[in-house]
């Protein structure tokens, strides 16, 4: 069962973020064009560094809280799925802020819904 800690935890994540997409009706899929510019440049950076602390032997990943699946490079599902799951549910409850605080984080209410 210890290996699905980092799934779970995922799944955890992606449970308590996902009202705020059908209750508050935040609009983050649908706008889904720039959820791809918030998430892709962190990706690239985060994974190409993963993989090179891995090449370095600066860390690892534990076998008994991970499935098994490495990717090449030798990073476990788990972490890619890590750089896609954590930045959608930060986007999702900014977006959720901001529709209840009328906050408009730097950018207008208007010109996000025309995108």
């Amino acid at each position: 069962m210890e290996q699905l800690t980092y799934l779970g935890l995922l799944a955890g994540c992606l449970v308590v973020t996902a009202p705020l997409e059908l209750v508050l009706g935040v609009r983050v899929y649908a706008r889904w064009r720039r959820l791809l510019l918030a998430v892709l440049p962190e990706f690239a950076v985060f994974v190409s560094w993963v993989l090179y602390a891995i090449a370095q032997g600066h860390w690892d990943y534990s076998a008994e809280r991970t499935v098994g699946v490495r990717l090449p490079g030798g990073i476990p599902v788990e972490e890619i799925l890590f750089f896609l799951v954590v930045p959608l549910c930060s986007v999702l409850a900014l977006e959720a802020v901001r529709k209840v605080t009328g906050w408009d984080a730097g950018y207008p209410a208007e010109e996000a819904e025309a995108r």
